[in-house]
Order: C-alpha cells, then structure tokens, then sequence
C-alpha cells in the first residue's frame, strides 16, 4: 500500500512536470502567414540592430522591407518594452490610434538613471491596430552572452516561437 501511494505520487508529479517544461503558446496568425517585416531598430547600438537584422536575412523565413507601408508585421527592438505606442507625432510624443479615430497619446516618459542590468526588447507589431502580437526581452550585454548579441538572441526566439508546434 504505501510502495502504491509513492509510486502514485511520483506519477502524479512526473505529469504536472513535463508539461511545464516545454511551454507553447498559440501564436498569431498574423505572424504565422506574414512574409514582409519592417524591421525598426531603437536600441541605439547600431551593431545590436545590425546582428539582428543580419540574423533576420540569415533566417530568411521573413523578408526586410523599408516601406512600413508593405509589411505584414513590424520587429520593433528597442531598450524599453512597448507600450502600445507607435505613433510618433510631430513633437516627439508617441500614442495610437483609437478605433473612433483619435489619437490617444502615452504619458510622457520620464527619464531614470539607467538602471545596471538594462533589457532589450523584441516586440511583433501588427502594423494596421498597433498591436502588441508577440514579445520576448533578455538580459542586455556580458561577458558570457556577448555584449552586442542580445538582438540576435531575440530574433532566435522568434523563430523558435515560429517553428513550435
């Protein structure tokens, strides 16, 4: 009786284990069937957005576009996470559109001391709502990850998301 009761219970955790383990959410549609990103590089380190957008053509699932007019989707990596914003409008200020057609501007930022450990920020956007479709961030420089290499990471998480099932 108490071997069964063991044995059950190791069963039980086994079970609630795994599952966990491999974690897949459901992405968009919009993502899945997109074939022209506009990539928007905001992290103000050129050689961050160069090894994402070189890793982006390495990948070659989606293709860069300059026109924002034609993408499918908008890859916005930036040092903040989004806030829905992407909207800039004359004085600098970001917002969105609300469906009646208003612009609902975002609070204005203010600007901290930079923290130690800074993000980046791999952020999907559907570009006709402003959508947040997809993000992901991670750790930002070091002497393990690489200093510049967290834009790349990104976009390798990306494409994992992409390619589960």
């Amino acid at each position: 009786m108490q071997i069964s009761a063991h044995l059950l219970a190791v069963v039980i955790l086994t079970s609630l284990v795994i599952p966990g383990s491999a974690q897949h959410f459901k992405l968009s549609p919009k993502i899945l069937s997109a074939k022209w990103v506009y990539f928007d590089d905001r992290s103000g380190v050129a050689l961050v957005g160069k090894k994402a957008s070189d890793q982006l053509r390495k990948w070659g699932r989606l293709r860069i576009t300059q026109d924002k007019d034609k993408a499918d989707l908008i890859l916005l990596l930036s040092a903040d996470p989004y806030k829905g914003g992407y909207i800039i409008t004359a004085g600098g200020q970001t917002g969105t559109i609300r469906k009646n057609g208003s612009l609902a501007t975002d609070p204005i930022p203010k600007y901290h001391k930079a923290a130690p450990v800074r993000y980046a920020y791999l952020t999907v956007i559907d570009p006709e709502t402003g959508d947040n479709l997809w993000s992901e961030s991670h750790q930002w420089g070091g002497l393990l990850t690489g200093f510049n290499s967290v834009g790349e990471y990104l976009i390798k998480q990306l494409e994992k998301a992409m390619k589960a099932p």
